[in-house]
This record gives C-alpha cells, sequence and structure tokens, in this order.
C-alpha cells in the first residue's frame, strides 16, 4: 500500500529542495565572499559545487554515496541526472515561446547569421580539437575512448544538459565508462573558462579605460516590461504564471510524442532521437505559438497568453537547476584516471574559444567588438546567461546589439550545426573519418563567415 511517510514519496522533494538550498547558500557566498564577489563564476555553478564537496565528505565519512541514501528514495544520483535532461529541453521551451520583436534590416539580418556561423564554427573547432587530443590520449592510456574529445562542444558550447546527452549516448551504447561524468566534468570546467577568460579580458578593458568602475548597475524594472499590451490579466482565475507554465508543459507533450513516434519508426535511433529532446522542444514550441497567433488572428482567441517576463524566469529557472544538478551528478570516482586529458581539454577549450572569438568579433563586427566577444565567448564556453553576465559588465543596459545577435542566433545555429550532433554518434565508430569531415565542415563554415571579404577580393580581381 502507498503511504506518505516513505522515501518513495519524499525522494525527489527532497532532492530538489537540496538544490534550491545549495543555490540559496551559493548566493550567500557569492556576495559576502570578498574573491568570489569579484570573480564572475555563476551561481549555479557554485551551488553545483558546494553539493560535490559535500557529497565528498560525506562518502569519506560514511562510505556511501550521500545522493543515493533513502533520503533521497535511493536514486538521487539517477534522479540528477534526469532533472539536467529534463531542464534542458524545458527551458529552451520557455525561450522558444517568447515573442520577437519586428522585422530586421539587412544588415541585422547579416550580423545575426555571422553570429550563428560563429557558433557553429567554434562547436566545429572545438570538437576538432577536442577529438585530436581524445585520440592522441586513446594511444597512451589504456581503453580510453578515442571519441571523448567530441565531448568538449558539447560541454563547452552547449552547456550541462547537451553533455549529459552525449554522454550518455557514449556510455550506454558504445560502452564509455564514466562517459556521463566525463560531459559533465568537461561543462563545469567550461563554466570556470567562462570566468577566467571574462575577468582576463574585463581586466584588459579596464586597463584601457573601458570600465569606469566594477559590475553593472542594476536598475528597476518598468511596467511595460513585465507585461505588454493586449496580455491576459496578471491574476484573474487563473494565474498567468500558471498559464506560461501550461504552455510549456503543452509543447513538452507535443515533443514527447514526436520522439516516441520517431523512435519507434528509427528504433536503431532511439537514443539519438531523445538526447535531442531540446531540439524538438523548440519545434513543438515553435508550433505552439504558431497555433496560438493562428487561433488570434481568425478571431477565436482576443488577448496574448505569452508573457516575455514571465518566459524568461522560467527559462532562467529551468538553466539554473539544469547546472547545479548537472554538477552535482558528476561522479569523481570514475574518472580518476583521465584528470590529466580533461585538464589539456578544459585548457584548450578556453584558449580556442578565445582566440578565435574574439579575431571573429574584431573583424566581422568592428562597431561592437567587445561587447559581441564576450556575448559569444561567455555563450560558447558556459551558456547564454554567462554571456549576458560578462556582457553587463561593459553594456549594463544593452545599448548594443550583442544582445539581439545572441538571441535570433540561434535559428540558424540549429539548422547549420544539425549535422554536428549527428555526426558526433559516428564519432565512436569511426574517429577519423569524422575528423576529416569536421575539418572540411569548419573550412566551409569560415568561408560562409568570411563571405564579404573573400568574394570581394574576387570581384575586385576581376574588375581590374
Amino acid at each position: 500500500m502507498e503511504n506518505f511517510w516513505g522515501s518513495d514519496v519524499w525522494g525527489f522533494f527532497n532532492l530538489i529542495a537540496v538544490l534550491l538550498l545549495s543555490l540559496l547558500a551559493a548566493n550567500v557566498l557569492k556576495k559576502s565572499v570578498g574573491f568570489l564577489k569579484e570573480s564572475l563564476v555563476p551561481i549555479s555553478v557554485l551551488g553545483g559545487g558546494i553539493l560535490i564537496v559535500v557529497e565528498a565528505v560525506y562518502k569519506f565519512i560514511t562510505g556511501d554515496a550521500m545522493f543515493d541514501t533513502e533520503f533521497f528514495g535511493g536514486r538521487g544520483t539517477a534522479l540528477l541526472e534526469t532533472i539536467t535532461y529534463h531542464a534542458l529541453a524545458l527551458g529552451f521551451i520557455a525561450s522558444a515561446l517568447k515573442t520577437t520583436g519586428g522585422k530586421l534590416t539587412k544588415k541585422r539580418t547579416d550580423e545575426i547569421l555571422n553570429t550563428g556561423v560563429t557558433t557553429v564554427a567554434t562547436y566545429l573547432l572545438q570538437a576538432v580539437c577536442g577529438l585530436v587530443i581524445s585520440m592522441t590520449a586513446a594511444f597512451f592510456v589504456k581503453d580510453f575512448f578515442a571519441a571523448a574529445g567530441i565531448l568538449l562542444p558539447f560541454g563547452y558550447g552547449q552547456g550541462t544538459g547537451q553533455a549529459l546527452n552525449y554522454g550518455g549516448i557514449f556510455e550506454n551504447d558504445f560502452g564509455f565508462a564514466g562517459g556521463k561524468s566525463f560531459g559533465l566534468t568537461i561543462a563545469a570546467l567550461g563554466f570556470l573558462s567562462a570566468s577566467i577568460g571574462g575577468v582576463i579580458h574585463l581586466n584588459y578593458l579596464r586597463k584601457k579605460g573601458r570600465i569606469s568602475e566594477r559590475g553593472a548597475k542594476e536598475s528597476a524594472i518598468s511596467a511595460e516590461e513585465i507585461q505588454s499590451e493586449n496580455e491576459i490579466p496578471m491574476q484573474e482565475s487563473i494565474d498567468k504564471m500558471t498559464v506560461q507554465f501550461a504552455l510549456i508543459a503543452v509543447a513538452y507533450l507535443i515533443t514527447y510524442l514526436l520522439m516516441f513516434i520517431l523512435g519507434n519508426l528509427i528504433p536503431g535511433m532511439r537514443s539519438v532521437i531523445y538526447g535531442f529532446n531540446f531540439l524538438l522542444g523548440v519545434l513543438s514550441a515553435t508550433l505552439v505559438k504558431f497555433v496560438l497567433n493562428f487561433l488570434k488572428k481568425i478571431g477565436a482567441v482576443q488577448r496574448e497568453y505569452t508573457n516575455n517576463f514571465l518566459l524568461t524566469r522560467a527559462s532562467n529557472f529551468f538553466f539554473d537547476i539544469m547546472v547545479v544538478a548537472g554538477i552535482a551528478a558528476i561522479r569523481l570516482g570514475v574518472l580518476e584516471n583521465y584528470w590529466g586529458i580533461i585538464l589539456i581539454m578544459g585548457v584548450t577549450g578556453l584558449v580556442i574559444t578565445y582566440v578565435y572569438n574574439y579575431f571573429i568579433a574584431k573583424k566581422l563586427f568592428p562597431e561592437y567588438c567587445e561587447e559581441q566577444f564576450l556575448t559569444m565567448y561567455g555563450m560558447l564556453t558556459g551558456t547564454a546567461s554567462t554571456g549576458i553576465i560578462l556582457l553587463r559588465e561593459i553594456d549594463g543596459d544593452f545599448k548594443s546589439p550583442a544582445a539581439d545577435n545572441m538571441v535570433y542566433q540561434n535559428f540558424p545555429a540549429i539548422v547549420l550545426g544539425f549535422p554536428i550532433m549527428l555526426l558526433a554518434t559516428v564519432a565512436p565508430v569511426k574517429p577519423v573519418l569524422t575528423l576529416i569531415i569536421l575539418i572540411v565542415f569548419f573550412a566551409v563554415m569560415n568561408i560562409l563567415l568570411f563571405r564579404s571579404f573573400i568574394f570581394k577580393k574576387k570581384k575586385a580581381k576581376a574588375e581590374k
């Protein structure tokens, strides 16, 4: 019989409570400890780090894994991975449901396309370097997984959720022992790289006189930012926040149905299909938004049901939970033989992402080079939120187009980057072929990225 005092009833709630408690503790530390206050480490990363330390101390004292005790239902580690997996898609769905602005000029369209291509090209560069490192390491470390390096762009470029997804695919389908923890550790190093590289660059700008004081000034949120015209009321018979979560849930239900159908049609690709939950989630959210707009157009719906302010809060919540749960799920014991490789991969990811993105920002975004660089570097080593944290240090009011570029670039980045996600599943079987394809793909992306320079020169030569 079901009772209300068993761990199967309370385990999941206890786990969520501990995750949120770690975020509160991290926030207190961030606000009160000097070096943390001056750092750019996100609170969610700090919260995950706190849980790793607590878990290590608990295991040292008791010999048991803390998250797998009865207090967490006996399967807390698996639940942490599940939370990370779902929070990734839910965060993307909440972001995709937001309404966008009006038409863009040709110049702005080119800048957004260039931002999306930069994102994909950086993924490719990270994948090439990561794969070279892991293939080399496989010659010296017995039984090391040669394709492990392709997790670098998923950990750095796409964050905790995708690092877990692909680490899980490699662990379950290709026998990479510790694949999930490997991917999650790379993602954690990505956040540290964002902080380290960001601090270095901000100090450089401060010496040049670009930053007069540390940090951006916080300003009050206007009523227009909270609620625009013709939206449903904030509170009536149903709360507006409830409506936002309902729309997110509907989109995720559609996502599951799509994955269920595709998984049954192509059973051999089931792991990959379910690993694309965030991508199918974006498509489902777009479908939900299209239906709402259609109903409004024919008069069946009179008011706006989505609210950008609340959807942003929802997406930030999901991403915070994703990061803290993902880092807490790292099993340090399974990585004891790989730390040297992981650190080499992490430092390489920092350097190549920093240098490549700064070069592109100077060449293609000269009017707001520093803003574009900090936004892209933060996003491509951590998450979009990390990019915004760095951007606010020099552009607190978001006067430059850098923040908009990061938002609108998602569509071209998803379209152009989709082959990388498929290619990642080929790497464990044919790593050398995968490396060659990645290098060719990287060259193609750079031709597309620098098309204005390449074809301008050819045109000039032809005219002579």
